[in-house]
């Protein structure tokens, strides 16, 4: 049983409407889209492209450090009070006084929110990466690159028609330690 080499290759184009349509084309090829990784200098969203949205846990993370910044709020402005072996009364005051609770409670929820999303969004990231990446040193100068992973006998094919569509270059991809 003979395996099928999976090879890299690498396109270059110059601006968004071709590197889209290269895109749309490469679909119809049968390439899936979890085989294809755009390359850019600057942001392109999924919907530019006509790619499915990406998943991510960070919504999930900061809701969760929302969730114990509220109840490290809680704790502070309805536990901490009574936890004093004499509770000091001040005049007809409750231990517990509603505006100074409500802005403890927004502060510390705020506080665990930007804490769990920016560990959210850094593991997520995968930062730090100490693997090879490809890297495209075309890209800085402002084009969009799409990196392609397909079997070996389509390798001719697929760069075919991306020449067709305009890449400027059509090369295979070697993974470079930055």
């Amino acid at each position: 049983m003979a395996e099928s080499k999976i090879v890299d290759i690498l396109a270059v184009f110059p601006e968004l409407e071709p590197a889209a349509d290269a895109i749309e084309q490469l679909r119809l090829l049968g390439i899936h889209d979890d085989c294809m990784n755009v390359i850019s200098g600057i942001p392109v969203t999924e919907a530019m492209l006509g790619r499915p949205n990406q998943w991510t846990n960070v919504p999930r993370i900061a809701m969760g450090g929302a969730a114990l910044g509220f109840l490290g709020g809680f704790f502070l402005a309805y536990v901490a009070p009574f936890l004093y072996p004499y509770p000091i009364q001040v005049s007809t005051q409750s231990f517990t006084p509603g505006p100074p609770t409500v802005v403890v409670l927004f502060e510390l929820t705020m506080l665990g929110m930007l804490l769990s999303t920016f560990l959210g969004v850094f593991l997520d990231s995968y930062f730090p990466n100490y693997r090879p990446m490809k890297y495209v040193p075309e890209v800085s100068d402002g084009k969009i690159a799409i990196l392609i992973e397909c079997p070996h006998a389509d390798e001719k094919k697929i760069m075919d028609a991306l020449n067709k569509l305009g890449a400027e270059s059509v090369r295979p991809a070697e993974a470079q330690h930055l």
